[in-house]
């Protein structure tokens, strides 16, 4: 039977399936628009599944507060393209908009808030979205959080210090943003990353033939300017390098609370593939 555009059309408006996928349910169907829909839901579904595996390593970061809280979320597709894409666009700014009015603490509970949009926005896109990342600061008593969100919406932080001076809190979360702390102070970083790196050390210090004492006071300084650089209150302040992050503070008679940054796809491993052998699956 022939099916017409507007029918098409209709059916596009309701499912939000590509044309080409409209047309083949309308044709299964004998032009039904019920059951061409209900066939779309159902092959929609299984597609949904198969490219919810695929890795999302693009996307966009939000940031969402009000008086009692603020929260940074990381949404992710599978390419700029998509995060581009108006939907996935209006998408992300919905997550936002409930996260100002509701405080959520854990990324399953946003998953489960947001899993049946979620899933209608891979059938429309046909990428792979994910809500992947999710801290919540609380303003501290007498304190307050400065956020910072890059232009590309792609890097963002946020930071709670003990004193209420929002331009104070803004800076940091700028300088946060820039530097990339691993940790606030030198007592609270990663031992596995400690020793990682004092073992690449100590290897750079044997290649360079000296004897055991000079290796290890080489060791020990390379271990002491890393700290400084990853540890969050003795990095130089990205406004003023030769002031402290710490001299800082001291300046304004403030402190730290908690500090987090997320940069989009940061992690995710992405496999890499040849233009030949991309070509060659998507032909099967």
């Amino acid at each position: 039977m022939t099916i017409s555009a507007s029918q098409v059309k209709e059916l596009r408006e309701m499912s939000g399936v590509g044309m080409m996928e409209c047309k083949k349910a309308l044709v299964e169907t004998g032009g039904d628009l019920q059951k061409a829909l209900d066939l779309l839901r159902a092959n929609s579904s299984l597609k949904a599944e198969k490219k919810a595996s695929r890795v999302a390593a693009d996307g966009a970061v939000k940031i969402a507060d009000n008086s009692e809280y603020t929260s940074l979320v990381e949404i992710n597709s599978e390419t700029d393209f998509a995060a581009k894409d108006s939907q996935f666009k209006d998408f992300a700014i919905e997550v936002a908009d409930y996260l100002s009015s509701n405080q959520v603490n854990d990324i399953n509970d946003l998953n489960a808030e947001f899993d049946g949009k979620r899933q209608s926005l891979i059938q429309s896109i046909g990428e792979n979205i994910q809500l992947r990342r999710l801290v919540t600061l609380e303003v501290p008593p007498n304190g307050c959080i400065g956020s910072y969100l890059h232009s590309d919406g792609r890097l963002a932080a946020v930071v709670s210090i003990d004193k209420d001076n929002k331009e104070l809190a803004k800076d940091l979360a700028m300088h946060v943003s820039a530097t990339n702390p691993s940790c606030l102070r030198s007592e609270d970083i990663d031992p596995e990353l400690l020793e990682r790196e004092r073992a690449i050390f100590l290897a750079q210090a044997k290649d360079s033939g000296k004897d055991a004492s000079i290796m290890e006071k080489m060791v020990e300084g390379k271990v002491k300017r890393f700290l400084s650089e990853v540890t969050l209150l003795s990095q130089g302040f990205v406004k003023d390098p030769d002031k402290s992050i710490e001299g800082l503070l001291n300046d304004n008679n403030a402190s730290i609370i908690s500090f987090a940054r997320f940069k989009v796809g940061e992690g995710i491993e992405i496999e890499v593939k040849d233009f030949a052998t991309e070509v060659a699956e998507q032909l099967k």
